[in-house]
């Protein structure tokens, strides 16, 4: 059977002499390289999608690779793709290096130049090794294919739109339709998760920062169970502190909740800083809230513009949730939509000033009212991105049996998003 190698490889000549070579390989069936670590991912997890047989046995990665550094990214693709053996090419074939592509997950080594001989031998050595996984792992449709969890990130357009309201709602329907959800606060030094769900903490994300390999047990640690079973990784309660999660620690802290829960909500908050990048990067869905008003519209098109800048996401690739919105303002969502080049939610959330303010200032967002048209809209949301269960809802309304304002979740299929 034919071996499967895909390439990611960054440099246009690199990409040339790679494929000329892995082509005469024998049994070697190259596939068309992608150029960058976002395409690598989100070609295994379409492929993934599929089932595990549908994943190439060998992946090729360049150290030239980016934006996500190449260690970093084989990293990655070993958490979220672990029948996938990667090897690393490079122009530093030292003993140090060596050692660190293997923890973070290589299977093997070939230093540049580039030759036959020792390239051959390691990508056979790394096809026999990701056969043997799968054939350990037993193959076919279950197969754990490493997709893991959903990654949502929420993104405010700037201060002050709605992007932890957001957030918090949207996790709260995650988990009241059975799903096991994690909440977490990347806005690092001005995160309001904890005020908003009345939560006093010792441990925060910071703590994951410094840690190498996050094991189960080690992010049950940093977690705080929340009432309503909700999962929290929280902001520092020093922001200065923020700094210390990098985007490297954000990769490991978010690869590790996609491991272990079905839903991973993010605040993102409304400056983009390394963590928050990462974060966005690798989400499944990248949210960005905003209102319907000039200055916040503006903010919208200017933070889609430099995540295409800087290659963490593009802007058809980012859906827009408009907030406080109303049939009379001279901004609607298509118009939006025209002005930023994102999808749009089809889903709007209504202003409700006086509905909210009791729950938020008593720190009780988990508590607010059922009858919330806020609430409902923004656990319609929910339905709309997929991240509830649509069978555990009351068959009598289409609502969450565990609250009866909530709304159908079914997904709607008009306004893009």
């Amino acid at each position: 059977m034919p071996t499967r190698i895909l390439p990611a490889v960054g440099d246009a000549d690199a990409v040339r002499s790679i494929t000329t070579l892995l082509g005469q390989l024998p049994d070697a069936e190259p596939v068309a390289p992608v150029t960058d670590s976002t395409q690598l991912v989100e070609t295994l997890a379409r492929l993934a999608a599929e089932s595990v047989d549908e994943l190439p046995e060998v992946v090729v990665v360049h150290e030239r690779i980016g934006p996500v550094p190449a260690l970093e990214l084989i990293r990655e693709v070993a958490l979220r793709f672990p029948a996938v053996g990667v090897i690393l090419v490079t122009s530093d074939a030292s003993p140090g290096l060596f050692q660190a592509a293997m923890d973070h997950g290589a299977r093997g080594l070939v230093a540049l130049p580039l030759g036959y001989e020792e390239l051959s031998s390691r990508v056979q050595a790394v096809a026999q090794w990701s056969a043997g996984v799968r054939r350990h792992l037993g193959g076919g449709d279950d197969v754990f294919t490493g997709a893991g969890g959903t990654v949502v990130t929420v993104s405010g357009a700037k201060g002050g739109v709605g992007a932890t309201l957001t957030a918090v709602q949207l996790a709260l329907a995650a988990q009241a339709s059975g799903r096991a959800t994690a909440l977490v606060d990347l806005d690092l030094q001005t995160g309001d998760i904890a005020s908003y769900l009345d939560v006093q903490f010792r441990r925060s994300v910071v703590d994951l920062a410094a840690i190498n390999d996050i094991s189960p047990r080690v992010l049950a640690d940093a977690v705080f169970r929340h009432d309503t079973g909700l999962a929290l990784l929280l902001a520092p309660g020093e922001g200065e502190r923020g700094e210390e999660v990098t985007d490297r620690a954000a990769r490991q802290i978010v690869s590790a909740l996609r491991s272990r829960y079905e839903v991973v909500v993010i605040d993102c908050g409304a400056q983009l800083g390394g963590a928050g990048a990462a974060a966005v990067e690798m989400a499944d869905r990248a949210l960005l809230v905003t209102t319907p008003d000039v200055v916040a519209v503006r903010g919208v098109k200017r933070a889609v513009r430099m995540w295409d800048r800087l290659q963490i996401r593009k802007a058809e690739e980012t859906t827009v949730v408009v907030n406080r919105h109303t049939r009379g303002t001279e901004i609607q969502p298509p118009l939006i939509r025209r002005i930023t080049g994102t999808a749009i939610a089809a889903t709007t959330v209504p202003a409700g000033f006086k509905e909210l303010q009791g729950a938020v200032d008593s720190g009780r967002l988990h508590e607010l009212d059922g009858k919330s048209t806020v609430k409902q809209a923004l656990w319609g949301l929910a339905g709309e991105l997929g991240l509830v269960r649509a069978a555990e809802a009351d068959r009598r309304g289409g609502r969450l049996r565990s609250d009866r304002g909530s709304v159908s979740f079914r997904r709607r299929k008009d306004g893009g998003g």
